[in-house]
């Protein structure tokens, strides 16, 4: 079990697939219910008790900025990209300011919603430093309504990931949530690049796990996604359930 100081919330992306949604702003600033995808991964933090957060942000940076200006939790430091770095990137250039111990990271435009415990909660938890560089949160893509593709990881009994072989099904997508250690990105290199790929040698070296979500997920892909999360948000049965 850990307590989380530090965490991070990637808002850089360009967000390509949402336009035209996101031509004139960024994707995390997007609506859901009401309120931004952005706030709602930074209220994440804040329930989490987690006093200090970085946002990163590339386009429309300016409006990010000016979102994330009036939370008064967490303390939010802004990482500005004149460069796209991506997702390993840009947690790389921002490890300075995320402390010595694992911090969490959430995608900006990942919307998860707890189950009986935080999913945050449960996460650190379950992490364990000695045997964990990574613990990513999946949801099971049998529950997933959208397009998942042919899925992202299958987890043994005791929770270590692995990859899909060819042609292979995965029963789990990744939902944008984990809890990172900083040896994880002990050599990774300058500039941009995927986090895929310290996944993969954490996942070589058996130290990449994952918790299966026992709440909701919304997959955010596209129009058509924002579209069905909001019905399902406006029916009433989502907040019902959690």
């Amino acid at each position: 079990m850990i307590h989380l100081t530090h965490g991070m919330v990637l808002a850089a992306g360009l967000g390509l697939r949402m336009r035209p949604l996101t031509e004139t702003t960024a994707k995390p600033l997007l609506t859901l219910d009401g309120r931004s995808l952005l706030d709602r991964a930074l209220d994440r933090l804040e329930a989490a008790e987690v006093p200090e957060a970085v946002v990163n942000a590339h386009w429309h940076a300016e409006k990010v900025a000016d979102a994330v200006a009036h939370r008064a939790a967490p303390r939010i430091v802004l990482q500005r990209e004149e460069e796209l770095l991506e997702t390993g990137g840009g947690v790389t250039r921002a490890l300075p300011l995320l402390g010595p111990g694992p911090f969490a990271v959430l995608n900006g435009d990942s919307v998860v919603l707890d189950g009986p415990t935080p999913a945050l909660a449960r996460m650190a938890a379950s992490f364990d430093p000695a045997l964990m560089d990574g613990l990513l949160l999946v949801v099971r893509t049998a529950q997933v309504d959208g397009e998942v593709g042919r899925g992202d990881f299958h987890l043994d009994p005791l929770g270590r990931v692995r990859r899909p072989k060819e042609l292979e099904l995965a029963p789990y997508i990744f939902s944008g949530v984990q809890i990172l250690a900083p040896g994880l990105f002990e050599g990774a290199p300058a500039g941009p690049f995927s986090l895929n790929r310290l996944y993969d040698r954490a996942i070589v070296k058996g130290r990449l796990y994952a918790l299966v979500h026992d709440g909701i997920w919304f997959h955010l892909s596209t129009p058509d996604d924002l579209d069905r999360a909001e019905a399902s948000m406006q029916s009433g049965l989502v907040k019902a359930l959690f």
